[in-house]
């Protein structure tokens, strides 16, 4: 089939398209008028979930959901949400937020699943209230038939969108950048702290082998726990074969495993690692989901390094290179806007790969929201449909 085509959108940010309506991994919204996960915990009755739930949680759901009533109460006092505008990127985990924030708010709702799968023919399909699309252009028929079905697209809608892979990076399109800046991070931040002993071609292997569902028992599909068993790994405290063989049986979770670290701290403090190891330990034992902040702090920046626009490279030669704006779901955003809904973006980056750090900070460094990236969509037809 023939290659799909992309054109130039202008460069933009993610503020332009949001403002501060996003929320991280802490459940911390950048609108500093919403309440965070702490202040809602007990009025929510959340008691007994984690002190940070992840995204696919049903208290993730409630914590959401309220905070998307307080932020229209805010610009239209007296408005109530009625319908729900989900966009992401993932089927299992954007679909399980997407019903558990209809749940939690009594809503009713439809969700745009979308991805670039060069491999096929344009193909679209409805599952229950999920639309499901190999190509982001899928989200503008989408919007059209709720429109003809006489979906609210008004004051009284919350249309959701997902950020990472989503509106920005997006899935099968430009997420492979989004992959290279956490790794290039990862890779910094171990090296860093290993200093000579840092063998790259192990790493890598250890990375590239624990990074895979089959351990996801020990690693809780985490990439900060990752980081600190790579760079455990690295140290020669415990050997790669080893650990995979106790993790592939599914019985070793990260918590019982750093313990066991733990008990060999003497060892790590002779490597230089026990003041590294001290702060992660506690971090875990406090809830905490990103303990390893100094990869974090780094992913920023390297996220951020690959966030601008390159104007003497073709649009497809931008996607290998730099963080790129989703413009579909930008332009159908904006239009939704416009029409009233409120627009809010949900994000499972950290917090700390996220926002600069107060030295960063000092350093005139952006929040990701605000940096400024090129947008890119695909070539269209003037009838919405894909060139040929």
């Amino acid at each position: 089939m023939p290659a799909m085509a992309y054109v130039r959108a202008g460069v933009t940010s993610l503020h332009s398209i949001l403002g501060d309506g996003l929320v991280y991994r802490n459940l911390r919204p950048i609108d500093a008028r919403l309440p965070d996960v702490a202040a809602l915990r007990q009025f929510l009755g959340l008691d007994d979930a984690p002190v940070v739930p992840r995204k696919a949680a049903p208290a993730f759901g409630k914590v959401v959901a309220e905070m998307l009533r307080q932020a229209r109460g805010l610009e239209l006092p007296g408005v109530g949400l009625r319908r729900v505008i989900y966009v992401g990127d993932n089927e299992a985990s954007d679909g399980a937020a997407f019903a558990n924030l209809c749940s939690a708010g009594g809503w009713s709702g439809r969700a745009f699943i979308g991805q670039d799968d060069l491999r096929r023919q344009r193909s679209d399909h409805v599952e229950g209230n999920l639309y499901l699309s190999n190509r982001w252009s899928g989200l503008y028929d989408f919007v059209a038939g709720l429109e003809r079905s006489g979906f609210g697209l008004d004051e009284q809608t919350v249309v959701v969108a997902d950020v990472d892979k989503t509106l920005i990076g997006a899935r099968g399109r430009n997420d492979a950048v989004i992959v290279q800046a956490r790794l290039e991070a990862l890779q910094c931040t171990v090296g860093g702290l290993l200093g000579p002993r840092f063998d790259a071609l192990a790493f890598r292997a250890a990375y590239d082998e624990l990074n895979q569902a089959t351990y996801f028992g020990l690693t809780e599909d985490n990439q900060d726990y990752l980081a600190y068993i790579c760079l455990v790994l690295g140290s020669g405290l415990f050997r790669l074969d080893d650990l995979a063989q106790q993790a592939r049986s599914g019985s070793l979770r990260f918590a019982e495993w750093i313990q066991r670290v733990d008990e060999r701290r003497a060892e790590l403090a002779l490597a230089g690692l026990g003041a590294v190891h001290d702060g992660i330990w506690g971090r875990v034992r406090a809830g905490d989901p990103t303990p390893f902040k100094a990869f974090r702090h780094n992913e920023y920046l390297s996220t951020l390094a690959r966030f601008g626009d390159e104007p003497e490279r073709s649009p497809e030669q931008v996607l290998a290179r730099r963080v790129a704006i989703t413009h579909e779901v930008r332009d159908i955003v904006g239009m939704l806007r416009r029409r009233g809904a409120l627009a809010f973006g949900l994000s499972d980056k950290p917090d700390e790969a996220a926002l600069p750090s107060e030295d960063q900070a000092r350093r005139g460094l952006p929040p990701l929201h605000r940096a400024e990236t090129i947008a890119v969509g695909e070539a269209l037809n003037t009838d919405g449909r894909e060139r040929q």
